[in-house]
């Protein structure tokens, strides 16, 4: 049902696109075959969307959690007669090994249900729609299951049990003993590749443990981190993965569209596409959380996206679809009512063509960060970047949307003006594997300006803190990256008074951090930002105030969900999740503040 806590869905993925299962066993999101396709499964935006549910009949407790070091979900269903379990995994292509996962995917979402002991009575309804919900299939049974046609998609569903194909959705009522092991597999193909091959059952049961072995394989590969709350940060890894697209390198905000930054508001966004910010940061926390052998893939894929665009003095669009497109307009869907009414539901995304200046400071801090495992870079990706830095020096006394995308007029926002100022920084540092050591002392006067700018202009004696654009006494949490980037110590008697300030005005009960109170051109309100309280415990862990950098991090941590996902926002008044989901930036910020954490007590530790 639509009006499920958005807390109760799981993430399962492929690399190339995902679904979201809730606790009762429903596919209620699935778009196929990528991250932004049309929706195939959509009952988390409308009832009438589309699900495919494998469920026990009657009352069952459930309790649900990932296979060891993967996406593939397990949930375990106990009544009063028998216990079974369900696993839900988008399979990977065949024998995918560490960096390759992803590499291949062949569209199929395979399903087992064993029956653990005694017997438990489970029903599957399976209601495909297509083309988010516009579409109610034909349905064909076949010796082995059901054909699907809708529109310009195909499925073939196998299924261990009898299916009657009935309109406007298939059914069926079965009986699970101990020991009994059913499997069930959904295979997608586009009309233009005619009808999807399906599997054997031998051959399911081969690609199910063969996608287990590639997450677990990928995370021994990859995630070395042993600091504070390891287990956390290893999964919030394996959650970033989960959301990169790994035909071409880019990562998406979230797999989802339209879950509501307020119930029955209008603050709905699609975030499957890859910002330039996102994906840069997300490189950042795979750098602790995992390996970023994978930034090669992204920077490659940015410069097939963006460069002609900066080449041709044009401003770096701010975001990107997951191919390298450009256009991401958006619409609404009116025929569905969005989750608990929050409408409208959108697709595509307006603030695609906003200007947004930060974008060039997070994109050349993540090539710093990562300079060394990136190694050389080729001549289209030293353009590229000279080309970035260019233009933020050439652009950075502008007004701009800033971080948040705020739909109103443009502003001077210090966030803006800092990671201009990271830019600059940033290619000062690359300057020599960029090819550019002549524009050094350029770029050396530019930063310079725009340090004195931002100390000068920034600062709000009347909030005791730097505001949120220059000239504002306004609080904005995006204050706290200045010392995460470096622009000023974190025991800089500025820096402590502006964590002071967010931290006492503003927070909510729990202590958790808005984004900013100031109008931002758009009704209604928003929820805490878990991002945003994950940046005050990492800017509280800079200042050397570790104690309550762990007590800021165990209270955004708390809303980690029984799978270990975060959503981008909590409800300040009945502390649930609101937003898309999983939201990589929350990822990000857990990720990243536990590391600041962890340096912050090892120096501490020396210290005594």
């Amino acid at each position: 049902m639509s009006n499920l806590p958005i807390a109760d869905h799981a993430l399962i993925s492929d690399c190339h696109s995902a679904a979201l299962v809730t606790r009762n066993g429903s596919i209620d999101w699935l778009c196929w075959p990528r991250f932004d396709s049309r929706s195939v499964f959509a009952r988390i935006l409308d009832d009438d969307g589309g699900h495919w549910a494998i469920s026990p009949v009657g009352p069952a407790e459930s309790n649900r959690s990932y296979v060891d070091r993967t996406m593939v979900l397990e949930t375990t269903f106990t009544s009063g007669s028998g216990t079974a379990t369900l696993v839900d995994a988008l399979a990977v292509g065949a024998n995918e090994r560490g960096h390759e996962l992803g590499a291949g995917s062949p569209n199929a979402l395979i399903r087992r249900v064993t029956g653990v002991s005694g017997e438990i009575e489970m029903e599957m309804s399976f209601a495909p729609r297509g083309e988010y919900g516009l579409l109610s299939p034909l349905l064909s049974r076949t010796p082995d299951g059901l054909s699907v046609r809708a529109g310009a998609d195909l499925f073939t569903l196998i299924s261990a049990v009898d299916l009657d194909p009935g309109e406007p959705q298939a059914h069926v009522r079965f009986t699970v003993k101990e020991g009994d092991v059913l499997w069930f597999c959904l295979h997608y193909a586009s009309t233009s590749e005619g009808p999807p091959s399906a599997w054997t059952r031998d051959q399911t049961i081969e690609r199910f443990h063969q996608t287990i072995t590639a997450w677990q394989t990928w995370s021994d590969l990859h995630q070395s981190y042993d600091g504070p709350w390891r287990d956390l940060v290893h999964h919030s890894g394996r959650v970033l993965q989960a959301l990169t697209f790994h035909p071409t390198g880019a990562i998406v905000a979230a797999p989802t569209t339209s879950l509501p930054e307020e119930i029955g508001g209008e603050r709905n966004w699609d975030y499957r596409y890859a910002w330039v910010r996102d994906a840069s940061l997300t490189l950042q926390a795979l750098w602790v959380a995992a390996c970023p052998d994978e930034a090669q893939d992204f920077f490659a894929y940015m410069v097939r996206a963006a460069a002609a665009q900066l080449e041709g003095g044009a401003e770096l669009q701010i975001m990107f679809g997951i191919g390298g497109e450009h256009d991401l307009s958006e619409r609404v869907l009116p025929h569905l009512s969005g989750w608990r009414d929050s409408a409208p539901v959108r697709i595509g995304n307006g603030a695609w063509n906003q200007r947004q200046l930060d974008v060039y400071g997070e994109l050349l801090d993540a090539a710093s960060r990562l300079a060394e495992p990136l190694g050389h870079f080729d001549d289209d990706t030293q353009r590229f970047l000279v080309n970035v830095a260019e233009a933020a020096a050439s652009r950075w006394k502008e007004s701009d949307q800033g971080i948040w995308e705020i739909r109103g007029d443009p502003q001077p926002f210090l966030y803006s003006k800092l990671m201009c100022w990271v830019a600059m920084d940033r290619a000062i540092e690359l300057a020599d594997r960029l090819g550019a050591a002549h524009r050094v002392e350029n770029w050396s006067k530019i930063r310079d300006e725009i340090s004195s700018a931002i100390l000068e202009r920034g600062w709000s004696d009347k909030a005791q803190a730097f505001g949120q654009a220059f000239g504002s006494d306004e609080l904005d949490a995006s204050s706290l990256m200045i010392p995460i980037v470096g622009f000023l110590p974190g025991n800089d008697s500025r820096v402590v008074a502006t964590i002071a300030a967010i931290a006492e005005r503003l927070t909510d009960d729990r202590g958790l951090v808005f984004r900013y109170k100031s109008h931002d051109g758009l009704g209604g309100e928003e929820g805490t930002f878990l991002l945003c309280t994950f940046w005050l415990a990492q800017a509280q862990a800079l200042a050397g105030q570790v104690r309550a950098a762990r007590e800021t991090f165990e209270r955004a941590a708390a809303f980690v969900t029984d799978v270990g996902l975060l959503a981008e926002e909590v409800d300040p008044s009945s502390g649930e999740l609101l937003g898309n989901f999983p939201q990589a930036f929350s990822h990000i910020g857990l990720v990243n503040a536990a590391w600041a954490i962890s340096q912050a007590e090892l120096a501490e530790a020396a210290r005594a």
